[in-house]
């Protein structure tokens, strides 16, 4: 028998597991949160199955996504990701990542940590199966963080971003993780 899985999923084993085992799944972990975070805003563009086959070069490449010493990069990490053929090495998305460290920093002080934040949006619920691409709830955050300064960070992105760290789960009916 086979297992049905949302008709996203192709047959390619990195989006099998990611879809089993991380997509829809409530996340907490900041580290984690930051992670889903950049991933989504380098993801802009492209496909997400190229991001997923380029993942494990994005997590060596920005010292396993440790928001504080990406906070601390300087033009000689900018110039080293820039020539990183394992990732997407355009420059805006890169200084991004930075300037979102940095941003997500400031509102981990705030609120005490960026899942405080995140999940206060929807008072730690999960909203169930929307289908959309954007909605008000991510238009609001992707106003917010814009607000705080960070960027590449649209509606769009950031409804993604909401489906990724499971506040949005939006398995489809007849997918096993419906």
């Amino acid at each position: 028998m086979t297992i049905k899985r949302c008709s996203w999923v192709t047959d390619d084993e990195v989006y099998v597991r990611y879809h089993d085992e991380e997509w829809g799944v409530p996340t907490h972990e900041d580290l984690e949160l930051f992670e889903m975070l950049v991933l989504e805003s380098f993801q802009a563009g492209l496909s997400w199955i190229t991001i997923l086959k380029k993942r494990e070069n994005f997590k060596k490449a920005f010292d396993n996504f440790d928001y504080e010493k990406i906070a601390e990069y300087g033009e000689d990490k900018v110039e080293e990701l820039r020539l990183n053929e394992g990732i997407i090495r355009h420059k805006g998305k890169i200084n991004s990542a930075i300037n979102n460290a940095k941003i997500f920093i400031e509102i981990q002080k705030e609120f005490g940590s960026f899942d405080e934040y995140i999940w206060g949006f929807t008072n730690g619920k999960v909203i169930k199966a929307e289908f959309k691409t954007e909605s008000e709830l991510s238009s609001a955050i992707s106003k917010d963080l814009k607000k705080r300064g960070m960027t590449f960070v649209g509606p769009t992105i950031i409804y993604s971003y909401l489906e990724s760290i499971g506040i949005i789960d939006n398995h489809e009916k007849d997918c096993f993780k419906f």
